[in-house]
This record gives C-alpha cells, structure tokens and sequence, in this order.
C-alpha cells in the first residue's frame, strides 16, 4: 500500500466557515494545485483528525464531500486516494485573474430544517456519467413517455428494490411512477376516494395532505396517536381509506406495533377500507433489521404502497412511486388516462440505470452511515444540555428528533425566537389539528454536519433560555 501523504494546513476556529468545510477547501486547493497528485494516499481520517485537533467525524465529513465532488476515491483497505482532476481543473491553475463567483440562487437549509437529505453528499459525477450515457445510448428515454406507469426499466427496478427492501412482492406492472409522495397520495385520493367521502388521516401528521384532501372535497377524520402509532377510526362514519406512517410516524416518530398493524388490517378487511402506507423513510434505520412493511405483511391485499425518492436520493428529482394491488391496476390507468401524470420522463431512466449498476445502493448505504454519525451526535448533545429543557425517545430511525419540552416553554414561541437565532426548530403543536397537548421541537439532523449542528445547538439554547 502507497505511504499516506503528510498533511499541515491551519483550522481558524474563530471563522464562521464550519471545520469540515475549512480541511474541503485546504484539501481542494492543495489537490488543484497539484501538490497532491493523483493517486497520493491521504491521511487516515484519525490521524489526520489528531493532527489539526478536530474530531474525527469532522475529518470523515471532510473527505465524504470531496468523494463527492470527484476530488477523491475511497479505495478500499487504503483509505482516501487523490483522483485525476482532469482538463477544467488544470486549466485554472494556468488562470492570472481569480473568476468571480456565483453566488448560489437557493437559500441554503438552515439547521434543524427535518427531513431534507444532505445534498453535498450526492454523488453527482456517477450520476453525471449515468445521464451521459443515456444521452449516448437511448437519447429518446429522456423525453418520451410511452406508458402513463413511467419509464418501464424503473418500475422493474423499484419492483425489485421493494422486495428486496420491504418484503413486497409485486409486477412492474403494479408500479406507478409518480411526481412524489404527495403526488402519489393525491393520486389515491383521486381514484378510490369518492366526493365527499371520509377518509382517516393521521393527527398529528404531515399537514399538506390534509389540504389535498381537503382540496378534492374528501372531509378527514382525525386519527389520534397514542404509545403504540395511529388509532383506528372512533366513529362510526363510513371511511373508504386511511393514510398510515407505520414504520416511522411523522412527525413523532417509533414504529407501529405488530399488534395494531393487524388490527388495522382486520378492519380494513371487514370495512372494506383501503389502507394507504406512506414508507416515507423506512431505509433510514440505525439499528436491528428493517421493519416488513404493511403492505409485505397484507400482500397488497387492502394495502397499498406509497415510496419515494427525494429522502434518500434527491429532493429535486421529485420521483416517487405507488404499488397497488392487481385488482387496481385497472382503475389506476383510467384515472392517469383522465388527469394525466406529473411526473417527470427526463430522470426515470437515468435512475433506472442507476439502480441497476448498484450506485444507487453504494450511496444509500454510505449516506445512512453519515446520517447515524450525525443523529448519535445530535441525541448526546440533547442529553448532555438540553435534559433541563425537555426529553426525547429514541427511536434509532428516521431523519429528525421529536424534542418533547416541559410546559413552560412554549414550542411555538421557541420556534420564534429560534429563527430569529438562525435555527429552525419546528414547533411540534403545529403539525396538529385541533386544540393540542404538543409541545416540542422537530429537530431534523441528516442535511447538516455535527460542527453545523453544535454551533446551531448553542445557539438553540439561547433561544430557550432568551
């Protein structure tokens, strides 16, 4: 194995650039430059991490990013190794002038903004590659849509994936490629849920869909939460369909028992119910094996299956998909027929071939580890200073922390006075209908770094103690 190169450049901690962005940027410029040449080893992450006095996850991040960015290659049992930077970079080096730089048109997230992927993690020159070879090889699968399903490769990809993933055993016939999960429940609504007809949502829960349904005249019945998930209906109105989060609730988190999912599917079956299950982030567990699925356990018998891509691969693909039971397949096409479909041609089968080349699974895999890095980091740092203020569950999944306060701080005050400290800290009464005994704070953690998340921390207990 090549010897791992030595490393000297300074961390200024009075910067308000986060640490694993200040190693990016020395590393970056040393490999620009050409005084690290491709093939050189770095550093192992706990050395180096010893070396500038930083954590060693603040080196992991560091390096994470610059695999990224194609800057280097995780090269396995060696570590980190220099890649070839090609013509671009070089041609910088040769520049006199420094070139203006573009400032970016979106607002970055700020922290604690739940349930938004890291997109520095994205790993954009594989997916560079993988649309350039679409563009080679089937240029007319980037605009043609030849089936109201979606891209065909792509529902047999995702066939598989949820089989794999979820214990779901269906078709690509069965597989709706959709704008979204939003998209993909509006899309239930719109073919099973009758004119104002009642259907179960869930409370607290994800509120745009309360307007969707709202939206397309369906009147909601509140479904309550308790200890073990959502309640079944209380009352007697004939309710044609129930939207669940059984792996991991939203927002409060933990995973719906055994026993109430059947009891949700021995009702469904006696009523005649629908049951929609919105698996909004289920490959994000941390611990133990993953959770079957309502819809493995039920055989798409009254279940059905609603996935999407924006948690675990990118938020701005806007691609999700819905299985359905045979028996729908039917009424689904028609109503696609009638209203048409929003999703979008020009990724599906990039992202087919991305599956099916296993770069979609390297980088599932890699994020999820990043992320349970950065979720440990975020529970010590809650039970190490925020015992006073309140307490949380651990429920070793998802991509945000329910922070339950004491009652006499406010959430929706706290959430206020946050923003005004440039953190956002949801307030958890906001995500319920009706008069509430919520009081707490969604903390989301997968879209920042630990540096990012403890200066936001400190500045988070400054809003609560204000």
């Amino acid at each position: 194995m090549p010897n791992s190169t030595s490393l000297h450049f300074l961390i200024d901690r009075s910067l308000a650039a986060p640490l694993f962005e200040q190693i990016c940027a020395g590393l970056r410029a040393r490999i620009i430059s050409a005084s690290l040449p491709e093939g050189a080893i770095l550093p192992p992450t706990r050395a180096l991490a010893n070396e500038l006095g930083v954590s060693r996850s603040t080196v992991v991040s560091a390096y994470e990013q610059l695999v990224a960015e194609g800057y280097l290659n995780g090269v396995q049992g060696s570590g980190y190794a220099v890649l070839s930077i090609g013509e671009v970079e070089l041609s910088q080096r040769t520049q006199t002038k420094p070139r203006p730089q573009i400032r970016p048109a979106h607002t970055p997230m700020r922290p604690f903004q739940a349930g938004q992927p890291d997109m520095r993690l994205f790993p954009h020159r594989q997916w560079a590659q993988t649309i350039a070879r679409v563009c080679r090889t089937q240029p007319e699968a980037l605009l043609l849509a030849n089936d109201s399903f979606g891209n065909l490769d792509l529902r047999i990809s995702i066939a598989a994936h949820v089989q794999e993933w979820r214990g779901i055993s269906a078709t690509p016939a069965q597989v709706i490629i959709t704008a979204g999960s939003t998209d993909a429940i509006e899309i239930c609504f719109r073919a099973l849920a009758k004119h104002g007809e009642p259907i179960g949502l869930e409370n607290p829960g994800y509120l745009p869909l309360r307007r969707v349904a709202e939206n397309q005249g369906l009147s909601v019945e509140n479904l309550e939460i308790d200890s073990n998930g959502a309640t079944l209906p209380s009352s007697a109105r004939d309710i044609g369909m129930v939207v669940l989060t059984p792996s991991q609730q939203y927002p409060l988190g933990g995973a719906m028992p055994p026993a109430r999912r059947h009891a949700f599917l021995q009702w469904a079956e006696k009523h005649n119910v629908w049951i929609v299950e919105d698996d909004y982030d289920s490959e994000f567990r941390y611990a133990g094996s993953p959770i079957p699925a309502m819809a493995g356990i039920d055989q798409l018998n009254r279940t059905l299956y609603v996935g999407s891509f924006s948690k675990i691969f990118s938020n701005s693909l806007r691609l999700g998909y819905i299985i359905a039971p045979e028996n729908l397949v039917g009424r689904f096409r028609d109503n696609l027929h009638t209203f048409g479909t929003k999703a979008s041609a020009l990724p599906q089968q990039a992202l087919a071939n991305f599956m099916q080349a296993g770069e979609f699974y390297r980088h599932l895999r890699r994020v999820r580890r990043i992320y349970g890095d950065r979720r440990a980091f975020l529970l010590g740092r809650l039970e190490q200073d925020f015992g006073q203020y309140g307490s949380f569950t651990d429920h070793q999944a998802g991509m945000q922390v329910a922070f339950h306060l004491h009652n006499d701080s406010p959430d929706s005050l706290i959430e206020e006075r946050a923003r005004k400290y440039g953190v956002t800290a949801t307030a958890l009464s906001g995500f319920q209908d009706g008069k509430t005994a919520l009081n707490g704070l969604l903390l989301g953690f997968c879209g920042f770094s630990n540096e990012e998340m403890s200066d936001a921390l400190s500045r988070l207990k400054k809003a609560i103690e204000a």
